[in-house]
């Protein structure tokens, strides 16, 4: 048995006057399930400190990822002390960087031994492309960890089978999917396509979602979903391929406690076996 303690965070968002005021709240947030082995923050939560450069710079779409981008060395200090301080992995919050001119949107995996990597999105939604102009950085990687090798599609990639075939093929036994969605139908489409990556990949997918409004960011304005735990429907987990759910734009953390040997044997022996089975699909040919 290789059990694996997973909170996922629906995250609300909050004004800050200080950095000090950020990291009060990340270590709250972190102390309240420090009884966990993995914790997921989600897509773009890192906005909230456009905050720290006052109302007009927030208010203002490149300025606000610029404040945000400003703050990248600090959160990453912050979290590596969590992360170590009470032995556990986290997923950080996604945020701008800037390294190409152009801002990628970057989420920061970080273990109990410090910085193990990152993942940049793939694939850029239409307000990402035609408004804000944060672009996508291909590629995806494995991370190999204590608990388990993990992936991570965010929100809008979660969406594309491909990229998650790939995770599962490189050995992908948790995919993580942090998330920003502004109605109900765009967190439903990133959920169902979470769910559908469980069920092909026959893998456990964490998403993480924003939840609230704020009237001081026009990029983070709304904020509409559920945090939830999915595995593959194929008789060795919930037949509804829910693991755990919390409720809809409801902050706080979702938790379960995983056995990663499922995976194992949903991938040899499930009852269905898509994810040894998609070779077939991908030699079907229109008639």
């Amino acid at each position: 048995m290789r059990p694996v303690k997973i909170a996922t965070a629906a995250y609300d968002f909050d004004w800050f006057e200080s950095f000090a005021d950020y990291e009060a709240k990340i270590t709250r947030w972190v102390e309240a399930a420090a009884d966990s082995d993995l914790l997921v923050f989600p897509e773009y939560g890192a906005m909230e400190l456009a905050s720290l450069g006052g109302r007009e710079v927030a208010a203002d779409l490149e300025q606000s990822l610029h404040e945000v981008a400003r703050h990248e060395k600090a959160r990453d200090r912050l979290h590596a002390d969590l992360a170590a301080r009470h032995n556990l992995h986290v997923l950080a919050a996604s945020g701008p960087v800037f390294e190409k001119g152009r801002p990628f949107n970057r989420a920061v995996l970080f273990g109990p031994n410090g910085r193990i990597g990152h993942q940049d999105k793939q694939i850029m939604t239409r307000f990402e492309r035609e408004d804000w102009d944060v672009i996508g950085n291909a590629g995806l990687r494995i991370f190999d960890t204590a608990i388990g090798k993990l992936g991570i599609l965010i929100c809008y990639d979660s969406e594309f089978p491909l990229l998650g075939r790939v995770l599962a093929e490189a050995g992908a036994e948790i995919i993580l999917v942090p998330s920003c969605t502004d109605t109900i139908a765009g967190f439903n489409r990133v959920k169902i396509g979470a769910m559908a990556r469980a069920l092909e990949g026959q893998s456990v997918i964490v998403q993480s979602p924003t939840v609230g409004d704020v009237d001081w960011c026009p990029a983070i304005d709304e904020n509409r979903g559920i945090a939830a735990i999915y595995a593959p429907a194929d008789g060795l987990w919930p037949e509804t391929g829910i693991v755990a759910e919390g409720t809809l734009d409801q902050p706080g953390w979702v938790r379960a406690e995983i056995d990663l040997d499922r995976v194992t044997e949903s991938r040899r022996d499930g009852r269905v076996l898509p994810f040894k089975h998609w070779p077939e699909s991908a030699e079907s040919k229109l008639l």
